[in-house]
């Protein structure tokens, strides 16, 4: 945490709050971006256009941050791609499985008071930190 920077985080903390309310406010929908990505990959939903819109969004605001000179750091990846790969497949399965991603539960979902999404979410946290936990310090990655 060498780069924390509380006033950014507030600011990017606020601008997820608002780019979710703003979502459902103007189409009632939550921003789940497994839900959304899964919507845009189902070939016979006719809902595609702020799916993708929302998507493109998401990989292009660093991108054009990026360019305007602002610094970003780069992520660390771990030394092997097959663990890059077992890593995605298991974040897949696990949003299948737990009904939904860290933000259509932990930011929209938690914001509602569902109790389903308080659940999700303090899993997906007990499941991460237990991850970090054995892939450190006991695997050693």
């Amino acid at each position: 945490m060498a780069h924390f920077t509380p006033i950014s985080a507030a600011i990017g903390g606020g601008l997820i709050g608002l780019s979710a309310v703003m979502l459902m406010l103007l189409t009632g929908r939550i921003a789940g971006i497994s839900g959304i990505f899964g919507g845009v990959l189902d070939f016979s939903g006719d809902d595609k256009g702020w799916r993708i819109a929302f998507i493109a969004g998401l990989i292009l605001a660093p991108l054009i941050a990026g360019v305007m000179g602002h610094q970003m750091p780069s992520p660390g990846m771990p030394a092997s791609w097959s663990i890059i790969i077992i890593a995605g497949l298991l974040v897949g399965f696990g949003t299948r499985l737990g009904g939904g991603c860290t933000s259509g539960h932990g930011i929209c979902g938690v914001a509602r008071l569902s109790s389903r999404s308080v659940a999700a979410t303090a899993i997906f946290m007990l499941a991460a930190i237990a991850t970090v936990a054995i892939t450190r310090h006991v695997f050693g990655v």
